[in-house]
């Protein structure tokens, strides 16, 4: 059943409100203290501790303490240090956080209505609008907007004193901008993203895509097959403009250069732009040099092995050493070798490789948090058409809802009651993994076996 526009709205603004509320008692949930929620890299404290420091003419990356940014301390550094009396502690920088999903969840919705478009678009020039009518059409764009902005991952990330809020902003604004066809937008989102953690980096390649042949239709080759048996024949006797021009005469599949040298022009003035106020931040200690070591170097080398919902922490604290250098190349090339596959099989699809990545990289970071999920378990609201048919749905809902509840006990038994050990947290995070590996493997599968049913049906 479809919202209409009162519903929506009235859901969006009760997210707010209900985000109002668990601000009040943030400080009795101590939400920051937890690894599932703040990560070395996106603690609001870490932050505070790295304002202070800088205000105390010392290098904000002195003490091991802060590694994000120095762009976010001027932003909220004097933010963490206002106090009202009677309220929350991060009272201030929460606020930022809920309007900051709250654009998120809108330029979500933005996406979807785009993508929406661009597939009715698509199955109309191949005469299977019928598919619509038989499967549904949901609006993407209002579910996976609402799926973000009520999913527990991310308002414990809102309320738990973590800056994940802003990187999945740039993230999703690089994505927004592409589908609209504005390489300078997308080239904002995708610089600061990158500076912010680095590893949407790897987001370049969807990014790309999408500038240079729009948001996701069915694979090319349905053109050109609905083409040849417009004409009667089994291939269509002239192969260049058949794949040039399809049934109703307008373009397809034509990557265009123009966008996506824009973007790139974009990245490095917008990269200038960031590495120069960088620089003026950071002028007095150490300049560039030291953010790159106490920031990047930082994620990469995994120096810090406090425990988080990843693998990195167990494996590092128990690895020789000797091997070490060895193991952090095959742990952080292991991302790399999944890039080139995926975007031959879904060339096509850039929008949906984006939310492949995006899974990929939240899996297989050095320090991750469930903030990184509840982005790309939004982002999979936008294929839920596509995804109709996807198995194992209940045991993911089930596996989330398991290790949300799991990974707090079995986190307070080792470290606070000393009941239990390291692999009791550990197995959780493992499992975690094992979810988010069966999640994008079936996700992939469903959108191919989606692509295969068109297929079908424009042959029928």
């Amino acid at each position: 059943m479809a919202l209409t526009r009162r519903s929506y709205w009235a859901l969006a603004v009760g997210s707010l409100i209900f985000r109002l509320i668990l601000i009040c008692f943030s400080d009795d949930l101590n939400l920051g203290s937890r690894p599932e929620v703040a990560t070395p890299v996106t603690s609001l404290r870490r932050l505070a501790e790295g304002y202070w420091l800088k205000n105390s003419s010392m290098s904000p990356y002195s003490g091991s303490m802060y590694h994000g940014s120095p762009l976010l301390l001027p932003v909220l550094g004097p933010l963490t240090i206002k106090r009202v009396e009677g309220l929350p502690s991060h009272l201030f920088c929460s606020s930022i956080f809920i309007i900051i999903d709250f654009i998120t969840a809108m330029l979500i919705r933005a996406t979807g209505q785009k993508l929406m478009s661009t597939n009715h678009q698509s199955l109309q020039r191949l005469n299977l609008s019928c598919v619509q009518e038989t499967t549904g059409c949901t609006n993407v764009g209002d579910l996976a907007s609402l799926i973000f902005l009520w999913n527990p991952f991310t308002l414990i990330t809102c309320v738990g004193s973590s800056t994940s809020p802003i990187d999945n902003l740039m993230v999703v604004l690089a994505i927004y901008g592409a589908c609209s066809g504005l390489p300078s937008l997308a080239a904002f989102g995708w610089v600061v993203a990158t500076h912010l953690s680095l590893y949407p980096a790897i987001l370049v390649i969807p990014v790309i895509l999408l500038l240079g042949y729009g948001p996701d239709v069915p694979p090319s080759k349905l053109f050109l097959l609905g083409k040849s048996d417009e004409s009667g024949s089994d291939y269509p006797s002239d192969k260049t403009s058949s794949k040039q021009r399809s049934k109703d005469g307008s373009p397809i599949y034509l990557f265009s250069w123009r966008p996506a040298l824009c973007f790139i022009l974009w990245s490095l003035i917008w990269s200038s732009y960031i590495f120069f106020l960088s620089f003026i931040s950071l002028k007095e200690f150490g300049g560039l040099s030291e953010m790159m070591k106490k920031t990047h170097g930082f994620i990469l080398n995994v120096e810090d092995l406090s425990p988080n919902i990843g693998v990195f922490w167990y494996f590092f604290a128990e690895v020789f050493e000797f091997f070490r250098s060895f193991f952090l190349i095959v742990f952080h090339i292991n991302i790399l070798f999944m890039l080139v596959p995926l975007v031959i099989r879904l060339r096509h699809r850039p929008c949906f490789l984006a939310f492949v990545y995006i899974a990929i990289m939240s899996m297989l970071k050095s320090y991750p948090s469930v903030g990184d999920s509840a982005l790309y378990l939004g982002l999979l609201g936008l294929f839920a058409n596509e995804l109709a048919e996807m198995r194992f749905s209940f045991f993911l809902l089930c596996g989330y809802f398991g290790i949300s509840l799991l990974s707090p006990v079995m986190h307070n038994l080792w470290i606070w009651r000393g009941t239990g050990n390291a692999n009791f947290y550990f197995a959780t995070g493992i499992a975690y993994a094992s979810l988010q590996t069966v999640l994008i493997v079936e996700s992939v599968s469903t959108i191919l076996k989606h692509d295969r049913m068109l297929r079908n049906k424009l042959t029928a």
